[in-house]
């Protein structure tokens, strides 16, 4: 096979993709744009947290074209490739720590169960 192993896994995102995927549901992209025009726009947040912030988000849902699409836009907004990292690892963080917290309701079933 050709390719590094993430071109096997993932298509490559192409204006021709996204124009089949608009295609075949045009009023949720019609939809979808604007908004996501609006959530990434200055607001309370400048537009460089919001991409740090995606950053870290794209991480923990393992999105692979989200993952470089946030990188290069937080990088345009200006963040540093230090900011990037610390993002990302405050998401491993989050998610990690969502792991244990949730190991309370499998320890509950444990105590049950040895009853």
């Amino acid at each position: 096979m050709e390719g590094n192993t993430e071109e096997r896994l993932y298509p490559t995102s192409t204006p021709e993709m996204a124009r089949k995927k608009a295609d075949l549901a045009p009023k949720q992209v019609e939809a979808w744009r604007p908004f996501s025009n609006a959530v990434f726009s200055a607001g309370a947040l400048d537009e460089k947290t919001k991409q740090l912030i995606a950053l870290g988000i794209s991480h923990v849902t393992q999105c692979a074209n989200c993952i470089k699409g946030h990188t290069k836009t937080a990088k345009m907004k200006g963040a540093s490739n230090e900011q990037m990292m610390e993002a990302i690892w405050v998401a491993s963080e989050m998610r990690a720590g969502a792991a244990y917290a949730h190991a309370s309701i499998a320890m509950e079933e444990m105590l049950k169960l040895d009853q």
